[in-house]
C-alpha cells in the first residue's frame, strides 16, 4: 500500500485538482489513481478530505450521447412524478415526504 501525501487546505501544489475542478475544465480523472489528499480541518469532527488528482492525466468528459440523453430525463421525469396522484408536479419530490405536498398533507 503506498502512502499518499497530505496538504492543508489551499496549499496544494499545482497541476493537481479536484474531481469539481477537473468537471469545471471540462476534464475527468479518466482511472488514473488518486495522487494526494486534500484536508480542510473543522473545529468538532475529523477534517474534510477531497482526492486531487494530475491534470495532465485526465481526459476530456465524454460527449452526452442521445440515448444518455432519453435516459436522463426518463429517470427526471420518475423524480417529478407523484406516486399517490401519478401526476408530474414539476419538482423533484422529497424522498423524507415519498409524495407531492398536496397528497403528503
Amino acid at each position: 500500500m503506498t502512502v499518499i501525501p497530505d496538504y492543508r487546505w489551499r496549499l496544494a501544489p499545482e497541476g493537481l485538482a479536484t474531481r469539481r475542478q477537473l468537471r469545471a475544465m471540462g476534464l475527468r480523472p479518466g482511472g488514473q489513481d488518486v495522487v494526494a489528499e486534500l484536508q480542510r480541518p473543522r473545529r468538532r469532527r475529523g477534517p474534510l478530505v477531497a482526492y486531487l488528482y494530475r491534470i495532465d492525466r485526465a481526459k476530456p468528459v465524454r460527449p452526452m450521447t442521445p440515448g444518455r440523453a432519453a435516459a436522463l430525463d426518463k429517470a427526471m421525469a420518475a423524480r417529478r412524478t407523484c406516486p399517490e396522484c401519478r401526476t408530474d408536479v414539476g419538482y423533484c419530490i422529497p424522498r423524507s415526504l415519498g409524495a407531492c405536498v398536496p397528497c403528503s398533507t
